[in-house]
């Protein structure tokens, strides 16, 4: 093992969570702050594809996940009407199946029960306030007033890290032209597996989450200014629900009834150049690569980097060695999803603005060929 024995990670999500777990697990002292002063994490749900299952069970909760999940196979891709041309996701890998809908509210109480479990403590409403980062050691100031020092500190606070900036300088996100809606359901009986209906102006997904409950995604351009008013989500989300008229979205429409439940926000990707650690400071997550949800991998691929991380960190190697590699276990990867997400919502936007695809485009073909890819072990 590394001569690395404390570790703060900054940032309590998905990435920041699955990292912590996995050090504790490994033996490692490690703190975690979280600017919220209390967790409240939306209810809708999250793909996980079978690679982020399997990286789940490489901190040991792949199973408790699927337990209050539901698993499916691939998603099928569908026209306004039903019918089928395609599908999408990963293969099954192993004994994890090609998808597992869940609620990231259920996602994010499995890893914080998990984390109660092996004994992490997590300083709510705290962050870093500065970082004096050297060749050595990283010496913090929090915004409570305290200071401690640490041999690394992992960046996992999102795509407006606070950590990145102060290490690395300003990267600003990049608006893709797209919304998404989110809404979650009562599940209806009939609802299979997941499915994605596509028309010339939206999509619409309809994904399990649980035995009970479903959730809807709907991507949308919405011009320049994507703002949209609270009062005007519901009637807005519920017209473009109608313009589907296949049964397993009609019967939907009748519960969008609260502008609350209405998960909406702009698409914006960022992709941090390489290398994504300075010294005692390593970024991971959407603090690195946010992607948008063309490919449902985002929270996957925070997932696959804490588990890559706490694998090059339990080897020998100086710290710089450590991070280099776990760079070249993650950049190219991290990129591909990015890349080709972005050619898959630059497509549709042409399509809901009424131009032409590219010669050779094929939304299928190529969300197939990535699914593939994702098979790959990381």
């Amino acid at each position: 093992m590394s001569n690395i024995k404390k570790v703060l990670v900054v940032g309590g999500g998905i990435g920041g969570q699955s990292v912590a777990i996995g050090l504790k697990k490994g033996g490692f002292a490690v703190d975690v702050v979280e600017i919220l002063p209390e967790f409240n994490v939306y209810g809708v749900g999250i793909i996980q594809q079978a690679n982020a299952l399997r990286a789940l069970d490489a901190i040991g909760v792949a199973d408790e996940v699927m337990r209050r999940g539901s698993p499916y196979g691939k998603v099928k891709l569908c026209l306004p009407h039903g019918v089928q041309i395609g599908e999408a996701g990963t293969p099954p890998i192993g004994r994890f199946p090609s998808h597992n809908g869940i609620s990231r509210r259920i996602l994010h109480d499995v890893l914080f029960e998990e984390a109660q479990k092996i004994g992490l403590k997590y300083r709510m409403g705290v962050t870093v306030a500065s970082i004096d980062n050297q060749p050595n050691i990283a010496n913090v100031a929090f915004t409570d007033g305290t200071t401690d020092s640490y041999d690394i500190v992992i960046a996992a606070d999102g795509v407006h890290s606070k950590v990145r900036k102060l290490v690395f300088g300003e990267f600003k996100p990049n608006y893709v032209g797209l919304s998404v809606w989110r809404y979650p359901f009562k599940r209806p009986a009939g609802l299979d597996t997941g499915y994605i209906f596509f028309n010339k102006k939206h999509k619409i997904g309809v994904i399990p989450m649980t035995a009970e409950s479903c959730y809807i995604f709907l991507n949308s351009a919405e011009g320049e200014n994507p703002m949209i008013p609270e009062d005007q989500l519901v009637d807005k989300l519920k017209g473009y629900m109608s313009a589907y008229p296949v049964p397993v979205v009609q019967e939907l429409i009748p519960q969008v009834t609260d502008a609350k439940l209405v998960n909406y926000r702009a698409l914006e990707t960022l992709k941090m150049p390489a290398p994504w650690y300075k010294n005692r400071v390593v970024v991971l997550g959407d603090a690195a690569h946010t992607t948008i949800p063309q490919l449902g991998s985002g929270a996957a691929l925070a997932i696959e980097d804490a588990v890559v991380l706490i694998e090059e960190l339990q080897k020998e190697g100086e710290v710089e060695a450590i991070f280099d590699r776990y760079m070249k276990r993650r950049y190219e990867r991290c990129m591909m999803v990015v890349d080709v997400s972005e050619t898959l919502g630059a497509w549709e936007l042409l399509e809901y603005n009424d131009n032409p695809l590219p010669e050779g485009a094929n939304m299928g073909m190529l969300m197939g060929k990535t699914g593939m890819a994702l098979t790959a072990p990381i």
